[in-house]
């Protein structure tokens, strides 16, 4: 009988033939999470779903010496999709690809292939892992600048307006796609707007984010104007997070719960969560990758900055919503360091590696930090054995240099470009003479 992927590769050369489609778009991302693709015609799809698409992968990001270029794509038909903002008499569908060398085998530097590796041992251990993202962005007159389109606050409800109109549009054109939304709403920040992905399976949502920050962004510059994830663009105000909410199942049993525990949480997601909390400041690198990411983890903004978890108090690192009776398969933690410019396909990864190794290990899990974790001294905080997260990105680089987990999780390969990468990232950015310094010291040196 044929498998799924058999009935995918069959349907897909159907529809592609009823709907006349005239372009296939295959994407594929490097291991910044940067969104890559090129298109084919529809009389190359039987023979790139059976063999892939040769490409140059030596100007791709983290992937390849001039010297091993040769890559191949190969479609996942399970993700095809029409473009709903195609010409409706030129339509174009789109499929995310798994990266393979010319003898077929995974390229390690693939940042799916990385995820796939990741929930294998999971898989091997009888995990499923499900995650549900919550994505924050801004949308500001043009990329130019950081002029609002709203005065709106937290699930503010105002009059009809260009922001939330395009915030409709947005995820009518996510749900024509297959990619369901649970919530939408307007955020603190004025201008600023949420989306919150269905949970599911950690391969569909990092397929899904990258499809939903390519949505916002050209619904926002059909109307002439500019989204950004960028995690802090204003100073003074909120920045953008991507609280990820998860979970692992046993079948269809949420190995997270149990009835007979003060918190409704089993051994497994405690450990789980010591994992993280562990591993926190080592994965931020990876979670919030950017320097313009540690301008957003500072206190007063909502943002994460120490090491604690709770049930009910935003501060904290991680977050454990309420249970409520009869909904066992909905017990989850939620992970806040995380921003939406991250590579979702890593950043999935090494979440799960904090985890699993949590529960291997059996790492205990401290009480719960209900209190107010910024307004702690830090002699308060060290007395409760609150750790911190790396203050910039040259500290966290420092730590996930030294990772063992993360370089695991990674792959050799992928861990060294994205350390090199990130070095990179820093030492452009320590150069720079900013306003900040001009407006402070010019006046007076």
């Amino acid at each position: 009988m044929p498998n799924e992927k058999e009935e995918a590769k069959e349907y897909v050369i159907k529809v592609a033939k009823d709907k006349n489609i005239k372009l296939i778009s295959l994407w594929f991302t490097d291991i910044l999470g940067f969104l890559k693709s090129f298109s084919i015609a529809p009389r190359e799809l039987e023979t790139a779903l059976m063999d892939g698409v040769g490409f140059d992968g030596s100007s791709i990001e983290g992937f390849a010496r001039i010297d091993e270029s040769d890559m191949l794509t190969l479609p996942d038909p399970t993700t095809f999709q029409i473009l709903p903002w195609s010409l409706p008499e030129r339509p174009v569908a789109r499929m995310f690809c798994d990266v393979l060398r010319p003898g077929g085998q995974p390229f390690e530097g693939d940042p799916r292939y990385v995820l796939k590796r990741n929930l294998k041992k999971a898989t091997d251990q009888g995990y499923s892992f499900n995650v549900g993202p919550e994505l924050e962005y801004f949308y500001f007159q043009n990329a130019g600048g950081t002029n609002t389109l709203d005065e709106g606050g937290y699930f503010d409800l105002t009059p009809p307006d260009m922001a939330s109109d395009l915030r409709m549009e947005t995820i009518l054109i996510l749900e024509q796609m297959g990619i369901s939304v649970q919530y939408s709403h307007h955020e603190v920040a004025t201008s600023q707007h949420e989306i919150d992905l269905h949970y599911t399976d950690a391969l569909t949502i990092a397929d899904n984010i990258m499809t939903c920050r390519l949505v916002v962004k050209e619904v926002a510059l059909k109307r002439g104007i500019y989204a950004t994830f960028m995690p802090k663009p204003v100073f003074g105000i909120n920045g953008n997070g991507m609280h990820v909410h998860q979970s692992l199942f046993k079948g269809n049993r949420n190995a997270f719960f149990d009835e007979n525990d003060p918190y409704y949480l089993s051994k497994i997601a405690k450990h789980y969560i010591a994992g993280l909390l562990k591993h926190a400041p080592e994965i931020a690198a990876v979670v919030s990758q950017w320097v313009n990411s540690y301008k957003r983890l500072v206190p007063g903004y909502e943002a994460p900055v120490y090491l604690s978890w709770a049930r009910r108090n935003r501060s904290d690192m991680i977050r454990v919503p309420d249970y409520q009776p009869g909904k066992e398969n909905s017990t989850r933690i939620e992970f806040r360091v995380p921003d939406p410019a991250c590579n979702p396909y890593l950043a999935f990864s090494v979440m799960l590696a904090a985890g699993l190794e949590g529960i291997e290990k059996e790492y205990q899990l401290a009480d719960p930090i209900e209190e107010n974790v910024f307004e702690m001294s830090s002699q308060q905080r060290k007395q409760r054995g609150i750790g911190n997260l790396p203050g910039n990105l040259s500290e966290a680089i420092s730590l996930t240099e030294n990772s063992q987990l993360v370089r695991k999780a990674l792959g050799d390969h992928v861990f060294d470009s994205f350390i090199k990468n990130k070095k990179i990232e820093w030492d452009q950015y320590r150069i720079q003479v900013t306003e900040y310094e001009l407006k402070r010291y010019l006046p007076m040196l």
